[in-house]
């Protein structure tokens, strides 16, 4: 009786041990299921969606640029770096109109700076006049 009490116990820790491997591998597999249902949404939406483009962001940048030359010249309205710089970035923008005004301001704070005066004078031929 001894020996099938034995045989009866290993028969059931092997089938105990089949048990376990088997509820591992189906919890291995749902997880590895459960990440990839997770991930396929994400990695489908970052694929469809366009990235920003490279002029979008510049241009992006050259606004903010912008308008921290502005807020200097709230505060020092003749600060000729901010002037300069506002300039440029509104040149580099093809905003001609916003160039002329702080360009202007510029010829008249230097007035024997003849870069000035011909880039303010090629600027306002650029421009259409009104009628």
């Amino acid at each position: 009786m001894d020996s099938s009490r034995e045989e009866y116990v290993v028969a059931r820790r092997k089938k105990a041990e089949r048990r376990r491997r088997l509820l591992t591998w189906v919890s291995i597999i749902s997880f590895l299921g459960s990440g990839f249902l997770a991930v396929v949404p994400t990695l489908k939406q970052v694929i469809e969606s366009p990235a920003p483009q490279e002029t979008d962001v510049a241009e992006l940048s050259l606004k903010q640029q912008a308008q921290g030359f502005e807020m200097v010249l709230q505060r020092e309205p003749e600060n000729q770096v901010a002037l300069e710089g506002l300039v440029t970035v509104r040149l580099r923008l093809n905003d001609t109109k916003g160039a002329i005004s702080p360009l202007e301001k510029l010829v008249t704070l230097n007035p024997n700076r003849q870069d000035y005066k011909v880039l303010l004078e090629k600027l306002k031929t650029q421009i259409p006049e009104r009628r």
